[in-house]
């Protein structure tokens, strides 16, 4: 739904930077030394825990490419879990950043290997790509490294119930008839989780536990922001409706959800910028929300209803995101 520069050499003639590699970090040389430079890879997070098994896993709004990627956190997530279907629910790589600055760190680079190598072996994975990566709807319909690049997709339970998985910018008004105005909301978010930084890592030293989001409550509090929410929602569920589906996965508004709206199941996976969560189907369709602290260990967001409820469940307390 989540600052959002470049190194040069001394010299009269500073060659121009490289562009970020997407396949592993090349050797680089010493300028003084013309010795090989071995790269430096992300430190391993903490495992809490053993590898899970799942058969779906739904991950949004990650923003390769930006400083407020959680990139640690989500590697984390993808070595404790294991998954049949690992959905990509738009908004991966922010290339929309990417035009303004230039930003890859060695973890944002392993991500995209670590997908690549889940692709090759065990993982069928499907890329739905959103208004920031929107470039990439060029290729709709074409496989990149055994990743299928596609507009939607719809996906199949293992209770039978078909979920449709969509990005969500199509029904955002904001996205869709005024860019410049998404642009600048991009921007003032991007301030609002650098500012929640700030605040996590004071909280921290006084030894206040638990999780707080400076942008997550002005989601939740300001009026504007909660209407805009609801809508969006009750959207999605409605197009999901016409399309005689049994629920909706999206992300785009960063706003993790697991809930029945209309008699439709509503699932958004949140994001990797903020709340650092993703949506996983278990093996005998349970739908569930993990949030990865910043610890690295991961937790439930709340206890799950089973699958047959879903239908028949009356409107859901929203996730605390």
């Amino acid at each position: 739904m989540s600052g959002f520069v470049g190194a040069g050499f001394n010299g009269s003639a500073p060659p121009p930077p490289a562009a970020p590699s997407l396949t592993g970090p090349a050797s680089l040389m010493d300028a003084t030394s013309a010795r090989p430079m071995v790269p430096v890879e992300p430190k391993e997070p903490k495992r809490h825990n053993s590898v899970k098994r799942v058969r779906a896993v739904f991950l949004s709004d990650i923003h390769l490419g930006t400083r407020a990627c959680q990139a640690e956190r989500l590697l984390a997530f993808l070595r404790d879990y294991e998954s049949e279907y690992l959905y990509l629910v738009g908004d991966i790589i922010d290339l929309w950043a990417m035009k303004r600055t230039v930003y890859w760190p060695p973890a944002h680079n392993t991500i995209v290997q670590k997908i690549l190598r889940m692709a090759r072996h065990h993982t069928k994975v499907y890329f739905v790509p959103g208004n920031h990566d929107e470039a990439l709807r060029e290729y709709i319909g074409m496989s990149f490294g055994a990743v299928d690049i596609v507009a939607d997709h719809v996906h199949a339970t293992a209770g039978g119930k078909r979920l449709w998985v969509m990005h969500g910018d199509q029904y955002d008004q904001v996205t869709t008839c005024h860019r410049w105005i998404s642009v600048l909301g991009d921007v003032s978010y991007t301030v609002l989780v650098h500012i929640n930084r700030l605040l996590s890592l004071s909280r921290r030293k006084l030894g206040i536990g638990g999780h707080w989001s400076l942008a997550d409550y002005a989601k939740r509090n300001v009026l504007k922001a909660v209407a805009y929410i609801g809508d969006f929602e009750t959207v999605a569920v409605r197009a999901a409706a016409h399309k005689k589906m049994d629920g909706v996965v999206c992300g785009h508004i960063h706003t993790a959800a697991l809930k029945s709206i209309e008699n439709i199941a509503y699932y958004n996976c949140g994001d990797w910028v903020d709340s650092c969560t993703a949506l996983v189907e278990h093996m005998d369709g349970r739908m569930e929300l993990v949030r990865s602290t910043p610890d690295y260990a991961l937790a439930p967001l709340l206890p799950q209803p089973q699958p047959q409820e879903h239908a028949k469940a009356a409107p859901a307390e929203r996730l605390r995101a």
